[in-house]
C-alpha cells in the first residue's frame, strides 16, 4: 500500500480524491485488500477522462504476474488485467495469432478498454469487449466468480464499468495472423461522403474520417486486409487524393508517432492502431469524447455536429468518425445497433469543453447518441439509462454482486445508476 503518487489520469484533468493506492503481487492479496476496503476500485491505464475509476481507495494490478496464454483449441488467449493491448500484441506475435480489432492507442490497458466498452472502427467489427470469450472478477466479499459466454448474465458482467469487482483475468477470441496495408486520401467532399457513405465506411478492414469541420473531411484512413490476389492502388476515393506522403490525423503534427501508411504491408497490430507503441499517442495534450448513435442516424447526427462547427471548431484539434457493428452486451454503446462513433480530440480547456458539449449533446440526443463512458461528458443517468435497455438488469447485477456498494461512487451514482 502507498499514497497515491500518481494523482491525475493520463490528460491530467481529473485529480484522483483517494488517498491510498494498494499494489497487490497476488490475487490472494487482492481479494484480502477488496474484503476489507469500504469503498474501492480498480486504476487501470489511467487513460479514462472522467472519475469513473475514482473512489476511496484504488487498486493497481500492475504488479500482478503479467501471464499470457494462447489455447489453440479453443481459438483463445488468456491474459491477467494489468495487460496493455501493446504488450498483447507482442506476446501474441510468436503464436501467429490476432485479434479481430484494435484500438486507435495500443497503450490502454485490456480490462479498461473491455469495462468501458471502447472499440476501434470497421462496419462488420464489434467493439474490443466483443472478443471476451470468459471473464474473472473479484467482488465485494472478496469471492472470485468466473463466467463465460454463454453463462447467464455473461453479456452484463462483460462492459462492468468496474461496478461489479475487480476484473482479474480475461479471455479473448483469437484468430490466424494476419497483414494490413494502410492508406490515407486527403480532401473529401462532403456531399460525396453522404452520397457514398456505406460504400466509403466499407472500403477497407477498417476505415476512419478524421475531420476539423472545415470545408472537407481532412483525411480518411483506410486499412485493408491483405489478400492473395494483386495489389489494387487507388489514387483516387470519390474525389478524396491518396497522399503521398505519411500524415498524422491532427493537421500539422509530425506523423513520427503514427502507424505505417502509404499501403505498406504491415502485422495487424502494426497497422490497426493510428499510433505506434512506445511513442506519444495522439497530440498528447488532450481531451476526448465521443457519442455514438445508431447507424440509420449517422448521417443526421454529422450534419447536427457540423451546424456547429463555428462554435467548435476553436476548441478541436480534431474529430475522428468512424463504424462499430451491434452487439448483446448490455452496457456497450453497441447495444442492439450498428453505430457511428463521432469522436472529439479537443484542446485542454475542460471549462471550455464542458460548455460546448451542452450543445453537442443537445443536437445528439434527439438522435439517440450514447456517450462513451471512458470519456468527458455531461448526461446524467436520467439521460443514459433510457438509451440501455438492459440498465435495469445491469443495476440488479451489481446489487447481487456487490451488495455493500464498495465498488460503488458518485460517477457511477451520477451518470449510470440514478436512483437505483
Amino acid at each position: 500500500m502507498s499514497a497515491l503518487d500518481e494523482r491525475t489520469n493520463w490528460a491530467g484533468n481529473y485529480s484522483y480524491r483517494a488517498k491510498k493506492l494498494h499494489r497487490p503481487s497476488t490475487v490472494q492479496q487482492l481479494q484480502e485488500i477488496i474484503a476489507q476496503a469500504s469503498k474501492v476500485r480498480v486504476l487501470g491505464s489511467r487513460h479514462s477522462f472522467n472519475g469513473i475509476a475514482d473512489s476511496d481507495e484504488l487498486i493497481t494490478l500492475a504488479q500482478l504476474p503479467h501471464d499470457v496464454t494462447v489455447d489453440r483449441l479453443a481459438a483463445t488467449v488468456s491474459l491477467s488485467a494489468g495487460v496493455t493491448y501493446g504488450q498483447l500484441a507482442e506476446a501474441l506475435k510468436p503464436e501467429g495469432v490476432a485479434l479481430h480489432n484494435l484500438a486507435s492507442l495500443p497503450h490502454i490497458s485490456v480490462a479498461g478498454a473491455v469495462s468501458s466498452g471502447s472499440h476501434g472502427s470497421g462496419d462488420t467489427n464489434g467493439n474490443l469487449a466483443t472478443a471476451v470469450a470468459s471473464v474473472e472478477i473479484v467482488t465485494s466479499s472478496g469471492e472470485i466468480v468466473r463466467v463465460a459466454r454463454g453463462d447467464a448474465d455473461f453479456e452484463g458482467f462483460v462492459v462492468g464499468l468496474g461496478a461489479l469487482g475487480a476484473v482479474t483475468r480475461l479471455s479473448l477470441d483469437v484468430e490466424s495472423g494476419y497483414h494490413i496495408r494502410q492508406r490515407v486520401f486527403e480532401g473529401l467532399a462532403w456531399d460525396s461522403l453522404f452520397e457514398h457513405f456505406d460504400e466509403i465506411t466499407a472500403y477497407g478492414y477498417s476505415v476512419s474520417l478524421f475531420t476539423d469541420w472545415g470545408a472537407t473531411v481532412d483525411q480518411v484512413w483506410v486499412k485493408s486486409r491483405v489478400t492473395d490476389g494483386p495489389e489494387h492502388v487507388p489514387t483516387d476515393l470519390f474525389g478524396a487524393v491518396a497522399a503521398t506522403v505519411t500524415r498524422h490525423p491532427i493537421l500539422g503534427l509530425d506523423p513520427v508517432n503514427c502507424t505505417a501508411q502509404l499501403g505498406r504491408t504491415g502485422l495487424w497490430s502494426d497497422r490497426l492502431p493510428h499510433f505506434r507503441v512506445g511513442f506519444t499517442p495522439s497530440s498528447g495534450k488532450e481531451l476526448q469524447s465521443e457519442y455514438l448513435v445508431p447507424r440509420r442516424h449517422g448521417i443526421a447526427a454529422i450534419e447536427s455536429v457540423r451546424a456547429l462547427a463555428d462554435r467548435l471548431r476553436p476548441l478541436l484539434q480534431v474529430s475522428e468518425i468512424r463504424t462499430v457493428a451491434a452487439d448483446h452486451l448490455w452496457m456497450s454503446p453497441q447495444y442492439g445497433r450498428d453505430t457511428i462513433g463521432i469522436h472529439f480530440t479537443w484542446k485542454p480547456d475542460q471549462d471550455a469543453v464542458e460548455r460546448a458539449l451542452i450543445d453537442v449533446e443537445a443536437a445528439l440526443a434527439p438522435l439517440e447518441g450514447r456517450p462513451h463512458w471512458g470519456k468527458v461528458f455531461l448526461a446524467g443517468a436520467d439521460a443514459t439509462a433510457p438509451l440501455y435497455e438492459r440498465q435495469s438488469d445491469f443495476v440488479r447485477l451489481i446489487g447481487r454482486l456487490d451488495s455493500r456498494a464498495a465498488f460503488r461512487n458518485p460517477w457511477l451514482e451520477g451518470h449510470v445508476l440514478g436512483r437505483a
